[in-house]
């Protein structure tokens, strides 16, 4: 049975159903409870309405067969604002555009459990009428990642996954995945340091993943006077997933001509990782999100998964 809640705290009303699996969960006790840091429980998953191919959601398949967490599958399908004409609001969104968007929200949903080969009581699924990206914002609290397909920006973005903009505001880790990629081993991982916060926090909540990779390889890119300075930094990274179990080694490069971030790129096709974590550096300016360069060019660009914090 669905339940349905009506929810009107924000400038237009919205549908939005949520799967109640978890609250028909048996409350386990304490000793049966997951008390290692080093792991994920809930995995959560951003399903296009009219995606018709695997991609993210088979790597996050993956990533929670691997760690036995949950899987939720989120879908959402923005309305048509309304308009004045002549002193009269006009809506857009009819009453049989909304049954259409359910109907294809419901269909969704059917295709999502179909391909997902999970136990029925580790999956879920979560929908809404209304903006995809402001929906997923709000449901990632259930989450400890958040597994994306990475595209390239539309005209009327607020009718589709910001996903660059989503990583700013999540306050949970990003897994974002290529086009074409179905699976993430996350044996042999890059880790691009910068000694800032965004660095610090990738790198904690990178942990699962680093924590069972069988190499890991730590970089800094730095201008030729930093480098005993940066040597420092990427030893101190290293020491401290050291002590968490991770095999790790590390390097300092000196900016050249080549771009930040095609050197990553290249350094992950060099160890064969394919995963690359760094931090997610950016801003809204204005309503607009504002990304630095390594940021952006790693979004557009890498063939491999990124894992991303902010």
């Amino acid at each position: 049975m669905l339940d349905w809640t009506s929810v009107t705290d924000r400038p237009q009303d919205r549908l939005i159903c949520v799967n109640g699996i978890a609250g028909k969960r048996e409350i386990k006790g304490r000793s049966e409870q997951r008390s290692n840091a080093m792991s994920l429980a809930s995995v959560m998953v951003y399903v296009d309405s009219q995606q018709q191919d695997e991609g993210q959601i088979a790597v996050a398949e993956g990533v929670a067969n691997s760690f036995g967490a949950a899987l939720l599958g989120v879908s959402a399908i923005a309305t048509e604002p309304p308009f004045v004409a002549e002193g009269v609001i006009i809506e857009q969104t009819t009453a049989d555009d909304l049954e259409c968007m359910r109907a294809t929200l419901s269909a969704k949903e059917a295709w999502f459990r179909r391909i997902v080969r999970l136990p029925s009581e580790k999956v879920e699924w979560r929908w809404a009428i209304g903006f995809p990206t402001e929906f997923l914002v709000e449901e990632s609290r259930a989450a400890d990642l958040v597994v994306v397909r990475r595209s390239q920006p539309k005209a009327r973005s607020t009718h589709y996954l910001d996903a660059a903009g989503a990583m700013l505001r999540l306050g949970r880790p990003i897994l974002a995945v290529p086009d074409g990629v179905t699976t993430l081993s996350g044996d042999r991982i890059v880790v691009g340091w910068k000694d800032a916060r965004e660095a610090r926090l990738a790198v904690r909540d990178a942990l699962p993943f680093l924590t069972r990779a069988s190499q890991v390889t730590i970089a800094e890119i730095c201008t030729s006077s930093e480098q005993d300075s940066a040597r420092d930094r990427v030893r101190d990274v290293a020491r401290y997933l050291q002590r968490h179990g991770v095999n790790c080694q590390h390097e300092v490069r000196v900016h050249t001509a080549e771009p930040d971030a095609g050197y990553l790129v290249r350094l992950a096709a060099d160890v064969g990782a394919d995963l690359v974590v760094t931090g997610g550096y950016g801003h809204s300016r204005l309503g607009e999100w504002i990304f630095g360069g390594m940021t952006q060019s790693l979004l557009q660009q890498a063939p491999t998964c990124l894992l991303m914090s902010h």
